[in-house]
Order: C-alpha cells, then sequence, then structure tokens
C-alpha cells in the first residue's frame, strides 16, 4: 500500500502551482492528462517507500504548457491551465479535501490581486547594484569599534551599583535598611 506525501498548492489566474514535499524521491512518475486527471507515484528514503497521489482536477489542463521540476525536497508542478479562470477550488469533487492537500501560503495571491504588477516601478530599478556593500547595518561590526568584545546580552543590570550585604549583629536585627535609587 503506498503513503500518500503532503501537497500543496496555489493558482494563478492561467497557472496552478502542485508543491509535492518529498525528501529524496527516486523513480519520479508523473500523468496528466487534458481532463485534469492528476497521477504522481514515486519512492523515497532508504526503504524506498513508495508514495502515490491521485488527483482529479477542478477543470481542463494544457498538458503541453505544463512544467515539472524535480527537486531534493519536493517535486513542483506548474499546471497550466486551459482556460485563464479561477478556480473555486482544486477538485473536481465537492467536500472536505484529503488531508494530505494543503494550501500553499507562500504562492498564494488572492483573486483580485493577481492582476497587480509585482515588478518593481521604473524609479525603483536598481540593476545588479549590491547593497550588501553599502553596510547599512545589521551586519559584522556595524558601529562596533574594531577590537571591541560583542556583548550579545541585554540585560539593564549592567549599570547597576551594587549594595552591599548588612552585616547582621545584635543591635540591627531589626532595622530597616536604606535603599539608594540609581
Amino acid at each position: 500500500m503506498s503513503r500518500h506525501p503532503i501537497v500543496k498548492w496555489a493558482q494563478r489566474l492561467d497557472d496552478v502551482f502542485i508543491t509535492i514535499e518529498l525528501p529524496d524521491a527516486q523513480d519520479v512518475k508523473l500523468k496528466l492528462d487534458p481532463e485534469g486527471k492528476f497521477f504522481f507515484s514515486a519512492k523515497s528514503g532508504a526503504d524506498k517507500i513508495p508514495y502515490e497521489v491521485d488527483l482529479d482536477l477542478h477543470d481542463k489542463v494544457d498538458v503541453d504548457g505544463s512544467k515539472a521540476s524535480v527537486g531534493n525536497r519536493n517535486i513542483c508542478y506548474l499546471v497550466k491551465k486551459a482556460e485563464s479562470k479561477w478556480w473555486s477550488r482544486l477538485l473536481k469533487q465537492e467536500g472536505r479535501p484529503p488531508v494530505f492537500l494543503k494550501v500553499d501560503w507562500d504562492r498564494w495571491v488572492d483573486e483580485d490581486e493577481d492582476d497587480v504588477d509585482t515588478k518593481p516601478a521604473p524609479d525603483m530599478d536598481f540593476g545588479d547594484f549590491d547593497f550588501s556593500k553599502m553596510n547599512m547595518g545589521g551586519g559584522e561590526g556595524f558601529g562596533a569599534v574594531e577590537g571591541e568584545d560583542d556583548d550579545d546580552s541585554d540585560t539593564e543590570d549592567e549599570n547597576v551599583e551594587e549594595i552591599p550585604a548588612p552585616k547582621k549583629d545584635a543591635s540591627s536585627s531589626g532595622a530597616e535598611h536604606e535603599v539608594k535609587n540609581v
């Protein structure tokens, strides 16, 4: 019996992103047909445990325009929709999706934000300018004098004056001690 890997998905107007989280996948097989039938199988781990995903996508897809990329930690598919429109869900079946299917919030864009241009404005094009050479803070040695030890402690008791503990003797056993505010 095969197991189901975690499958994440997100969509754009004309694409669906499907990411299968399966480290060290071997013997990866993918079938995608124009009617939206999506099938994935692979083996993973030292024991070569079989994994399988069989989905009926919400609508028809363009098989020739779709692409796949197999990485060390996951398998990414860019599935091209046959029609440029938003799907109400990933699967044809209504109701609760399978437990292994999750939304890919890293790639998610709302329908009303899809047409927003994500490229920088023309006056914000910095070309190949390297900001790391500007020493704009946060880097090593920022604001530190050379040779000075870097103390990462955030305690506020560095400038607190210590008050010696009172000596216990018979005459001061019930006396109050004066506390100095620094």
